[in-house]
């Protein structure tokens, strides 16, 4: 892995199917956001697809909007996403044992230059941090929308 990566792993005890759900569906992004940057959805279609775009409110100190493309898809298995930056948001979800393991990852693996430099000296252990937290609300969450719909 890139040393411009932030990545962690959770297993949940939900079809990927649910999962996947609440993470193409960028109105639900707040219910999991461990970062709480993620205000609410100014734009965008109600499910996602590769190429769909959508808008964010974001607050980080000052409130800030952002749109972001999907860049990677695979219904139920894999969807990633990415504003200006060359960065990407990626979920990635496996079938494990009659759960699903999920692996959320931050990858700035694609700057280089000055950008690359200005991440690695900001460090990425507030986005480890976030990604983490955000795995246990996605946890969470998908468990109770899975026991919901059973």
């Amino acid at each position: 892995m890139d040393d411009l990566t932030a990545s962690a792993s959770i297993l949940i005890e939900a079809p990927a199917s649910v999962i996947f759900d609440i993470l193409a569906d960028p109105r639900q992004h707040h219910r999991i956001d461990g970062s709480g940057t993620v205000q609410a959805v100014t734009t965008g279609p109600d499910r996602l697809s590769e190429g769909a775009q959508f808008g964010m409110e974001m607050k980080r100190g000052l409130g800030y909007k952002v749109t972001n493309t999907v860049v990677e898809f695979e219904e139920d298995a894999l969807i990633a996403w990415r504003h200006r930056g060359l960065h990407r948001w990626r979920y990635e979800l496996t079938p494990e044992a009659g759960k699903t393991r999920v692996t959320e990852t931050w990858d700035g693996s694609r700057y280089s230059g000055a950008p690359r430099l200005f991440f690695k000296l900001m460090g990425l252990k507030g986005t480890q941090r976030s990604i983490e937290e955000t795995l246990r609300t996605l946890k969470a969450v998908a468990e109770s929308d899975a026991t919901l719909r059973a």
